[in-house]
Parts: C-alpha cells; sequence; structure tokens
C-alpha cells in the first residue's frame, strides 16, 4: 500500500496542497498591499464576501446536478449490464493488439486496455477507472522490470490522459446548470479538440517506441477517424458563420438523444430489466454529487479569493496584454486557468470552468473556451500517479512528456476551434 500512495503523494496531493495554499497566500499579500500601499481598507470584507459567495455556489451547483447525473449513471449502467461496452471492446481489439505489440496474442491485458477505453468513448467514469487499474495489472505481469514503465502501459497511459472521449456529459451538465441557453453547443469542438489530443499523443508515442503505424489495421482505423473529421469539417465549414453554432448544439443534442434511446434499446433487445438498472444506476448519482461538494467548495473558494483580490485578473491582464503586443487576439485569455489548471487537478480545473462562468457568463467567449478544454484533456499527473502507483511503476520513462504533448495539442486546438466556431 505504501508503494500505492508514494506517488500520488508526491506528484499529487503534495503539488496540489501547496497550489491551494499559493491561492490564498498571493491573495493575502494582494490584500495587504492594497491596504498598506493604496489604503483600501474594503479589500479584506471583498475577500471574505467572495469565499462565502463561492461556497454557497458550489453547494448550489452540487445539489442542481443530482437530477441530471442520475439520469446518466442510469443510462450507463443500462449499457454495462447490455454488453455495450464489451461489444466497443471487441471493436478496438485488433487495433490494440497491433499497437502494444509486446502484449502475447489473446492475453487478459488486450481485453482490459479496450475494455477501459471503451468505458472512456461513453464518458463512463466510475467504470473506467477499475477497468484501467485492472489492465495496469495485467501488463505488469508481462512487465519485466517491475519499476520502470513498458511501452504498452506509457502508451495506455496517454490515451488516458488524452481524455478520449465522445460524450462530454460532465461539461454539458455544468453549462446547464449554469445557464446555458444551448449547453451542447460545444459539442463538435470539444468532440475534434479531443480528437487531436489523442492522435497527437498516439504518433508521438508511436514515434518514441517506432511502432510499426503504417500497419493495414492500424491504417484502417486512422482513415476512419480521418474520414470522420474531415465530415465534421467539410459540413461545419460549408455552414455560414452564423449558423455554425446552432449546427453543433443541433448534433450534440441529436447525439445525446440517440444514445439515450441506443443504450435503452439495446438493453431492450438484450433482455435487461431497463427500468430497475437504470433506478438501480441513478441511486449513485446523489452520492456523486454529494461527494464533489468538498472539492468544490474547496477550489471555488480559493479561485474566488485569488479573483477577489485582484491576482487572477493581475495574471490574465498581464498575459493579454503581451499577446495584443505581439499582435495576436487575446480573448481566450480568461479560459487559460482552466487550462493551466487540468494537467494537475481534475477538482481545480472543473472550478477553474465554473469560476470562468459565473465570472464572464455560461455563454461568454473565455467559457466556451474554458469548457471546450475541460472536455478535451485530462489530468496528466494525476492519472499517471494512479495508474502507476497502482502497480509501483516508480520510472515512467517517456509518458509524462508524452502526456504533456498531448495536452498541449488538445488545448491548442480548443483554443483554435473556440474561434472558429463561437467567435
Amino acid at each position: 500500500m505504501a508503494i500505492f500512495e508514494a506517488p500520488i503523494t508526491l506528484i499529487g496531493s503534495v503539488l496540489l496542497s501547496r497550489l491551494w495554499f499559493s491561492f490564498f497566500f498571493l491573495s493575502f499579500v494582494a490584500c495587504f498591499y492594497q491596504w498598506w500601499a493604496l489604503d483600501n481598507s474594503e479589500i479584506y470584507s471583498v475577500v471574505i464576501k467572495a469565499s462565502f459567495d463561492m461556497a454557497k455556489l458550489a453547494v448550489e451547483i452540487s445539489i442542481g446536478l443530482v437530477g441530471v447525473m442520475c439520469l446518466w449513471l442510469g443510462l450507463f449502467k443500462v449499457a454495462e449490464a447490455s454488453g455495450l461496452i464489451g461489444s466497443l471492446a471487441r471493436l478496438l481489439s485488433p487495433l490494440f493488439a497491433r499497437l502494444m505489440p509486446e502484449i502475447p496474442k489473446g492475453h487478459p491485458a488486450i481485453g482490459s486496455v479496450t475494455m477501459n477505453l471503451s468505458a472512456n468513448l461513453l464518458g463512463l467514469d466510475n467504470a473506467a477507472t477499475p477497468m484501467g487499474l485492472k489492465a495496469m495489472q495485467d501488463m505488469q505481469v508481462l512487465n519485466t522490470n517491475k519499476l520502470v514503465a513498458s511501452n504498452p502501459q506509457i502508451l495506455f497511459l496517454v490515451l488516458n490522459t488524452s481524455s478520449v472521449t465522445l460524450l462530454p456529459i460532465t461539461v454539458f451538465l455544468y453549462r446547464a446548470q449554469l445557464g446555458a441557453a444551448e449547453p451542447t453547443a460545444v459539442f463538435l469542438p470539444i468532440i475534434l479538440a479531443t480528437t487531436a489530443s489523442t492522435l497527437v499523443g498516439v504518433l508521438t508515442v508511436g514515434w518514441i517506441q517506432k511502432l510499426k503505424l503504417f500497419d493495414w489495421v492500424v491504417l484502417s482505423y486512422l482513415s476512419g477517424l480521418i474520414l470522420f473529421i474531415s465530415t465534421i469539417f467539410y459540413v461545419v465549414h460549408a455552414q455560414p458563420p452564423s449558423a455554425i453554432n446552432t449546427l453543433s448544439n443541433f448534433i450534440g443534442n441529436f447525439v445525446l438523444f440517440s444514445v439515450i434511446v441506443g443504450i435503452l434499446g439495446v438493453g431492450v433487445i438484450k433482455g435487461v430489466s431497463v427500468y430497475e438498472v437504470f433506478v438501480d444506476g441513478a441511486k449513485e448519482g446523489v452520492s456523486v454529487c454529494v461527494t464533489i461538494v468538498p472539492y468544490l467548495v474547496a477550489m471555488l473558494v480559493g479561485i474566488g479569493v485569488l479573483r477577489a483580490s485582484g491576482v487572477l485578473d493581475l495574471f490574465v491582464d498581464s498575459f493579454a496584454a503581451l499577446l495584443v503586443l505581439f499582435g495576436i487576439n487575446a480573448d481566450f485569455v480568461p479560459a487559460l486557468p482552466t487550462a493551466l489548471m487540468k494537467p494537475f487537478s481534475g477538482s481545480g480545473s472543473r472550478a477553474m470552468m465554473i469560476e470562468t462562468m459565473n465570472n464572464y457568463g455560461v455563454d461568454s467567449f473565455p467559457a466556451k473556451i474554458a469548457a471546450i478544454v475541460q472536455g478535451s484533456t485530462e489530468t496528466t499527473f494525476y492519472v499517471l500517479a494512479v495508474y502507476f502507483g497502482s502497480v509501483g511503476i516508480r520510472h515512467g520513462r517517456h509518458a509524462v512528456f508524452c502526456g504533456l504533448i498531448a495536452d498541449f495539442a488538445g488545448i491548442s486546438a480548443a483554443i483554435l476551434l473556440g474561434y472558429w466556431f463561437f467567435y
């Protein structure tokens, strides 16, 4: 157990604790300066009020999410019971047999990997993590050096950190809860950005590990992905700028409703008692929403204090001024804190996204950029710490580098796509 906890403590808890403390420390320094040098004695009351307001907002958001969270967790439970994840796993299995040649044909590791990624594709976070840990354990059996990450383990980790998903439900939930006119308007940008992140991550790992990416099976999957992306680009490009936002919202709603009907339909065909299974899964929604309250309170209060003290605005304004100096449009900069936080903390980046939505408006340009970033990248350091720590790996080799490259690609794509769709 100590081996499992050590990497998490070193990479995750300590780093996040120091980062969180820095929010309050920097805010205190800024408040002291404004009181001492600028004679602004009201700054402390402003900061305290912001902390109370943010704590209240965190609880309100969590309570408001209960109903929709119950809906989707119930549906995902039906998807598990009907074998839909297993079908997706069989569909992806030939690809990973080529991308992970060190794993013998028919080894349980291939099945665990495809099950994990299939769950991620459907947004089944609760199911994906146990499957991911099982995949790491299966691959560790084949690992000749138990303290050093193997090639398949690194590729698997990069795929997880690149946030490969087709249903960014969580982002839609928060946008809806905060009053977005069209919560699913960011659907297409997220799909394209997460595709860019995943593709760059795979290509980077393939280049370093000298994988045979020109295998006909790999090329077949890659061709399908390119065709999918090209179709989206063609359809979007054919629309006038004023219609792109509407198109993304329509496709997002169409896909989501199709998924709902599809999951229930497959469940009925497979003989699943869809109502009972749905209710069992929906029960988990309440506990999930209660669980996230402390995390949201902690991060939202820290960020609220940072904003009220003027520190966050100073960072955003300074960076924006630097971009303007080089002739670069800086309207996306208020979303940058979400991007910077994302590799380190999922709860932190979520809180940054919510704070941006709350401060600028949920349908503002920065808020949409923040939502795209949140849906198209993953908490790289946390994922690496948990998955490597679960099997005692101490040396990740090129895993961090490839994961951060994938993050950078996803964030860059999110910003560019945000300008294309919404500016």
